[in-house]
């Protein structure tokens, strides 16, 4: 074949190319305007029959040289790309989506900015168990310049015999200590009933691991007009715990915080398996600020300092971490708490470390 005859036909080829390429594009832009229909009709993007009927008519019009196999798997190919494509639209529809929203999310807690760049702690016992108890560790925090006071009124626990916390007796205990003190208590809410009586007595309500898809929940906590601390559910994938986030957001509740605290995996040496690679990939994917609970992800107090300096490192928000005057005697999760002197040396030893400024 002369030199002439092979630059022709790699012409023919290169203009082939171009009109394949004008051609995928095209077929994008029109799966881009179905994912849309679709999205307004409440109908899933991804359709098996409809994905088949086009395969068969393919391997119905293939007069080759392709095998029809090779061309039913270059197809399927680009079918998997447009459903993608489908799925990126839908995320810069997403109101937690920081395509949707370029800014960072700033949460006003009573004056406690989060999310402003300063890393802050979160701190206090696993369970509310007495007036006393909550007020011991709220003035030791308060004396290590810690404003946001953490602790369980309502407590789902795996186990129906464990402890399940004071209820609303709880409540009231941390809301007494917190106006005593100046501080902003966190606590979490388990039934959407409860959500009313909670915003008289909590500063932020908090959804559990357990509730992350409690969509009536979820909904419940959008409809009122109190900050909202969202936990990872234990088996989530990153893309379940942001739609669980966009149920609150919906329902016009923008103050929302997301919290990393550790998956469920086959390991066993932790509690669970601390995600510490979410931190950044829910900042890049959301506008909201992200914390990292090291006591539930890691369910051990010898792990508590080396995880809270990795969260702080990769840029989390803040850190939550619990505190017990006497651990030993704690109605639940006694091996993961620390008590005021170990609290102290974790304080100090982040503060060394430089990754923490009080």
């Amino acid at each position: 074949m002369s030199n002439d005859k092979l630059d022709v036909l790699r012409t023919e080829l290169d203009e082939v190319n171009l009109k394949l390429l004008e051609t995928i594009n095209e077929r994008a832009r029109l799966v881009q305007e179905i994912g849309k229909v679709k999205s307004t009709q409440g109908v899933n993007r991804f359709d098996p029959v409809r994905e088949r009927s086009m395969l068969d008519h393919i391997a119905a019009n293939n007069k080759g040289p392709f095998e029809t196999s090779t061309l039913q798997h270059l197809f399927k190919q680009i079918f998997k790309a447009s459903l993608e494509l489908q799925e990126e639209d839908n995320s810069k529809a997403l109101l937690v989506s920081r395509k949707k929203h370029p800014e960072n999310t700033v949460v006003d807690l009573k004056g406690v900015m989060m999310g402003d760049g300063q890393q802050r702690l979160v701190m206090g016992p696993c369970a509310v168990e007495s007036y006393e108890q909550v007020l011991t560790v709220a003035k030791a925090l308060k004396e290590r310049g810690i404003k946001l006071l953490r602790g369980g009124a309502f407590k789902p626990r795996t186990s129906p015999y464990d402890f399940q916390g004071l209820g609303l007796e709880g409540l009231k205990i941390l809301k007494q200590v917190a106006d005593e003190l100046d501080m902003v208590v966190i606590s979490e809410i388990v039934n959407p009933s409860d959500i009313e009586t909670a915003v008289e007595y909590l500063d932020v309500i908090q959804i559990g691991a357990r509730n992350m898809q409690n969509f009536e929940l979820l909904k419940a906590a959008g409809a009122v007009d109190k900050p909202v601390l969202l936990k990872r559910g234990l088996s989530a994938t990153i893309q379940e715990f942001i739609h669980a986030a966009e149920y609150i957001v919906a329902k016009g509740n923008s103050n929302l915080m997301l919290c990393e605290r550790g998956i469920r995996t086959y390991e066993t040496a932790t509690r669970n398996t601390l995600d510490i690679s979410a931190v950044p990939i829910l900042k890049q994917e959301t506008h909201l600020p992200v914390l990292v609970d090291v006591t539930h992800s890691t369910g051990r107090r010898d792990l508590l300092l080396p995880t809270a300096k990795a969260a702080l490192a990769i840029g989390a928000d803040a850190v939550m971490a619990e505190v017990h005057p006497d651990p030993a005697v704690a109605l639940s999760d006694s091996a993961q708490q620390m008590d005021i002197p170990q609290f102290n040396k974790f304080i100090d030893d982040l503060q060394a470390s430089g990754l923490y400024k009080a």
